[in-house]
């Protein structure tokens, strides 16, 4: 629906420039447009460079080849990675793949045809990284990992992108405890990594713990899992507390979480989180004030919030 909506307006709205006397390349619709488009491709591919953090330090990306690809473990297979929610962009896959996998010619058991969906960038919200041999060495996240699905129109989990959409599906916890190397995440929140994978494991499937990494507080007062429901990322121009924590509007939520929760390298201030009582986490990692070396994240959210 978006790309379509993108193509329209791409087609008309320089007609439209042009007819009221506006000079094509400075018009405001065209720049609005090409914001709109910087956007989306901030929302889909961007990593904000925290393949630092879910690859290098973690080392998902080990846990998803497999042993037999030059990981760790059994790997994650296409059957298993759509078991746990991820999707696939089907306009990512190549007209021959497409007719292979209909007609049952492709192994979705084998975790190295995960690998080659992840060179094509076709699974949705996931980066992967590669050597000139094609070996994985790294992955990141995008925005559209939680805030994107699909529309089921080729397979379930397998279609064209419907970004904004809250992915139901998709089990955060149970994905991040696959990772081999959890002890950063287990040192912040000074607890074991076993502790960190059952706390993980009970998100549950379309859940995901915002605050975890911030009060450190993984239930609630009646025993139950402190993970909600993921928000959908459309519909909230004009709403300044849209969030579920009503911290503040789009703007801000869309820095705390490329900062905070994708682990991207940026610039991110808040001093509420220097709060100890309430945010020991937070205050104690000094999240309130985040300066990295390279800002890779401020400039792209001004057109992310647009789109």
């Amino acid at each position: 629906m978006y790309s379509r909506f993108i193509s329209v307006l791409a087609v008309l709205l320089p007609v439209a420039a042009g007819a009221t006397g506006y000079p094509h390349p400075t018009s405001a619709e065209a720049h609005a447009v090409r914001e709109v488009r910087e956007g989306r491709e901030t929302f889909r591919y961007a990593t904000f460079g925290d393949e630092a953090f879910w690859g290098d330090a973690l080392g998902l990306h080990l846990a998803i080849a497999g042993a037999a690809n030059g990981g760790v473990g059994p790997g994650v297979s296409p059957a298993t990675a759509l078991g746990v929610g991820l999707k696939v962009d089907v306009e990512a896959l190549p007209r021959a793949l497409q007719r292979a996998i209909a007609r049952g010619k492709v192994n979705l058991d084998d975790p190295a045809v995960t690998l080659e969906l992840l060179k094509l960038d076709a699974v949705v919200g996931v980066t992967g990284f590669f050597d000139e041999r094609g070996r994985i060495t790294s992955m990141g996240i995008q925005c559209a990992l939680c805030h994107s699905t699909v529309d089921d129109s080729f397979a379930k989990g397998i279609g064209h992108r419907r970004d904004g959409w809250a992915n139901r599906d998709l089990n955060v916890g149970a994905i991040v405890a696959l990772a081999p190397r959890l002890e950063p995440v287990a040192s912040l929140l000074e607890v074991d990594v076993a502790t960190v994978r059952a706390v993980l494991n009970s998100w549950g499937p379309g859940k995901f713990d915002a605050t975890l990494l911030l009060d450190g507080k993984a239930f609630r007062p009646d025993g139950k899992s402190a993970a909600v429901l993921l928000p959908p990322a459309f519909g909230l121009a004009g709403v300044n507390l849209h969030t579920w924590t009503g911290w503040g509007g789009i703007s801000h939520w869309n820095a705390l979480v490329a900062n905070l929760e994708m682990h991207g390298q940026g610039t991110f201030y808040d001093p509420r989180l220097n709060d100890a009582t309430q945010f020991p986490v937070a205050a104690r990692a000094r999240f309130g004030i985040v300066r990295a070396e390279r800002d890779r994240v401020t400039a792209l959210l001004p057109a992310l919030a647009l789109y």
